[in-house]
């Protein structure tokens, strides 16, 4: 990941290869946001504008030679869209995002965005380092491809409001939700022949080594006599069987406990019910909601939230062979009720259903579960917009409010309690699959059925429980944009973080 430094200096005089500045798009001509420019300098830039065809357009991006009185070698043009007053932090993060993605080959950016307190200084920074971001493990040193280009190595964050505890703080914050973007990704975007259960179970233990937070790993002999019949039964026709990873951090100071779990599917073919060739690369994605899991337990530590969180990790490989399960077998959830798979391509809310009764055993304040469940995700609401259900309409919101204050797409969904009989099975408790209209919210509903109560009889209430399907944003298909590189995007994570911190207050 890129080095981060903060600088109060004027702009012009930071050595570096390239000097970022925004502009503004216009009516009738774009502007160059950089009041802060020695009168020449600014006229000579915004002659520049027009030269080299600038529009001030979201994601637009222009680099020129350095003009004279600036002491950086290049200056480069990131668009910020159509500006009425102060940027919002998101428009701030996507552009330091887009200067630095674009930026490839140049080593060292110095960022010089309209950012004066520290909250949109580490919007900058944050966008900074996630736009940064390069996936190389598999790049030979002879490649020749333009996407080998290496990444921006050094950020120097320009801002009158870099001194100071508040901008100190920002910038730690920035590096860890970074860190932890990138590490997501990492994991989203490895070969499915190197990430399988045991060997991501290995990255989950060597990832909080030096913190304190404690691993636990169940083998698939563990699984076995512990009745997780869910996960195993997912890896049947897997040669590297399941594994479920336990993380727990638990600060002295915590009062409340959020338990996390995360869908980790580190390839999926659909098993017997196979899926299309086409499109099949894509879902050694299918663990992103385990990557996410585990990176918001690390970053929760490195920032010493004041927070229990347990992270659950419930990994397998699904694949068909002569020893998969078969669409009308019946497997049994830890707990004891019973399912008919009638679809084994519906595999990821057998493992969650295991992990989540797992993660209502330790009696925590709040469930999250995360992942990449249904296609319906995608044909409800897209690629960049991921879901929200939950059985606590308070929850729901608060999700749905850090989301929009990280800058993460999310929308609320509900959860039709009369969509729930399509899951009735002949012989046993439940089926996996129901009604296809709506297919979104019946996996919901399915994993609802065992979030865990508290209490006996009449006062009794649910555990407060969100399930995110992040289904289309979290693997990018197509070309990358603002800060969000092509492949595993690592969506969801700061939505967690941004949770983890409103809960531990």
């Amino acid at each position: 990941m890129a080095t981060l430094t903060l600088s109060a200096r004027d702009p012009a005089t930071v050595a570096a290869d390239a000097l970022v500045l925004a502009v503004a798009g216009g009516r009738t001509s774009p502007r160059l946001l950089a009041d802060f420019l020695p009168g020449p300098v600014r006229s000579a830039l915004t002659s520049a504008l027009g030269l080299v065809g600038a529009t001030g357009a979201v994601d637009s991006f222009h680099r020129i030679p350095a003009v004279a009185g600036v002491v950086a070698k290049s200056v480069a043009f990131v668009g910020v869209g159509k500006v009425r007053g102060a940027l919002p932090t998101e428009t701030l993060r996507r552009a330091a995002g887009a200067a630095t993605r674009q930026l490839t080959g140049a080593g060292r950016a110095a960022i010089a965005l309209p950012a004066t307190d520290p909250e949109s200084l580490g919007a900058v920074a944050e966008g900074a380092l996630l736009g940064a971001y390069s996936y190389t493990r598999y790049r030979s040193e002879n490649g020749t491809s333009p996407a080998s280009k290496q990444p921006v190595s050094s950020v120097t964050v320009l801002s009158p409001a870099a001194s100071g505890a508040g901008a100190r703080a920002a910038a730690k914050r920035a590096r860890v939700v970074a860190a932890a973007v990138n590490g997501t990704r990492d994991l989203v975007n490895t070969a499915p022949v190197d990430l399988y259960p045991a060997a991501f179970a290995e990255e989950a233990v060597a990832a909080v080594a030096d913190l304190p937070i404690k691993a636990t790993v169940l083998d698939d002999r563990r699984l076995t006599r512990g009745g997780y019949g869910g996960i195993l039964g997912v890896g049947l026709g897997s040669s590297r069987p399941p594994r479920l990873v336990r993380l727990d951090y638990s600060p002295t100071d915590a009062t409340t406990h959020l338990a996390l779990v995360g869908k980790g599917i580190t390839f999926d073919s659909g098993g017997l019910s196979i899926k299309p060739a086409a499109g099949m690369d894509a879902m050694k994605s299918d663990m992103s909601g385990a990557a996410a899991v585990l990176h918001t337990v690390v970053a929760a530590s490195r920032l010493e939230l004041p927070l229990q969180v347990t992270g659950w990790l419930a990994l397998a490989e699904n694949m068909p062979s002569g020893t998969a399960q078969r669409p009308s077998d019946v497997v049994t959830v830890r707990g004891g009720r019973t399912v008919e798979v009638l679809n084994t391509d519906a595999e990821g809310r057998l493992v969650l259903a295991d992990a989540i009764v797992a993660a209502g055993e330790q009696d925590p304040d709040v469930i999250v579960d995360i992942a990449t469940l249904t296609g319906a995700q995608m044909v409800a609401l897209g690629n960049r917009t991921s879901a929200i259900m939950s059985n606590d309409d308070e929850l729901r919101s608060r999700v749905h409010e850090v989301a929009e204050r990280v800058g993460e797409q999310f929308w609320p969904m509900p959860l039709p309690p009369e969509l729930r009989a399509s899951m009735d099975s002949r012989v046993a408790d439940i089926a996996n699959v129901g009604d296809r209209y709506g297919g979104m919210l019946v996996a919901g509903l399915f994993l609802k059925e065992f979030v865990p109560t508290r209490g006996d009889g009449p006062e009794s209430s649910p555990v407060p429980w969100a399930h995110l399907d992040i289904a289309g944003p979290a693997f990018n298909t197509g070309a990358a944009h603002d800060y969000t590189p092509s492949g595993g995007t690592g969506v969801g994570v700061r939505t967690l973080i941004g949770l983890c911190e409103d809960l531990a207050g």
